[in-house]
């Protein structure tokens, strides 16, 4: 049997930037198996699989697969599927503001979806998850030989490792500059011996000296099948939570931009805030913009 698919660029303006993610439509008729293997053949970071929505208020359901696992949540390809769906008449687009609602295994996921001269120009998820904060790491030395680094490359003052998740939990290694990020390089024993299992094996590291950004990152994602990711919209909602938490304000809307991809080749921007209240974190939000790039039909057999 033949579905439908689409192609698209997350997180980037420009084709053949940013994140790719497919989004396979019809997929009520497919078991996980079937996923799963047709995800294995995108060989993208995710491949997100549209399903109809089971509640009301939902506008669809949908399943989110790397080439190895399927994951609760996943911030670029809930944008992405956002766009895409939006494109094809899931929000009024002569309305500036929508809001669509992805139902995934976390729970529902609500998106902003704005529009202008009847197309979609932007897309905002708000993570279904307040930040949930893990244990403590290894110490920075065995974080260090994790990444190739050496131990004072990992900053230890307002920011420092932790690990933390709006849905999918990641660790957060803060490095003293770009460059740091750009020279570090996951070394699979060491994250064997020291990561590995853990309650968030997955990083996310960066620097807060970005060129045209805030920050700077890249992440590593040895556990679920992805080498290194060029954009990580779940990572990127809570390293939100991370900064607004080491910040001293204690009440509004703390806004940053995030470039990942870099070393890749595939450049990309989030956009992610978050709101305090009183000190405390009660939402976190990672959007951009989208673009489309093929179309066609796979068979699953």
């Amino acid at each position: 049997m033949k579905y439908e698919f689409v192609t698209v660029d997350v997180f980037t303006s420009v084709p053949f930037g940013g994140n790719p993610l497919a989004v396979v439509f019809g997929a009520e008729t497919l078991s996980g198996v079937q996923m799963q293997s047709i995800a294995r053949e995108f060989n993208l970071s995710e491949t997100v699989f549209v399903l109809p929505a089971e509640t009301a208020q939902g506008t669809a359901r949908v399943r989110i697969f790397t080439p190895a696992v399927e994951l609760p949540f996943a911030g670029h390809p809930t944008v992405g599927a956002a766009h895409v769906l939006a494109g094809r008449g899931a929000v009024d687009p002569t309305q500036a503001q929508s809001t669509i609602v992805l139902e995934e295994g976390l729970g529902p996921v609500a998106v902003k979806v704005e529009c202008a001269g009847g197309a979609v120009t932007n897309c905002q998820l708000t993570a279904g998850q307040l930040p949930e904060w893990g244990a403590p790491l290894p110490e920075r030395a065995s974080l260090a030989a994790v990444l190739g680094l050496e131990a004072d490359a990992i900053r230890d003052d307002e920011l420092s490792p932790v690990a933390v998740s709006t849905g999918f939990p990641f660790v957060y290694v803060p490095l003293v500059d770009r460059a740091a990020v750009a020279r570090a390089a996951l070394h699979r024993q060491r994250w064997e011996e020291n990561l590995a299992g853990a309650w968030a094996d997955n990083i996310f590291l960066y620097a807060l000296d970005g060129k045209e950004t805030d920050v700077h990152a890249r992440m590593f994602g040895p556990s679920v099948g992805v080498s290194e990711d060029p954009a990580t919209g779940s990572a990127a909602s809570g390293l939100a939570a991370v900064l607004a938490a080491s910040a001293p304000t204690a009440d509004g809307t703390l806004r940053w931009s995030v470039a990942q991809g870099i070393e890749m080749g595939r450049p990309s921007r989030m956009d992610i805030e978050a709101d305090k209240v009183s000190g405390a974190i009660t939402a976190v939000r990672v959007g951009g913009t989208t673009v489309p790039i093929s179309a066609g039909t796979i068979d699953a057999g």
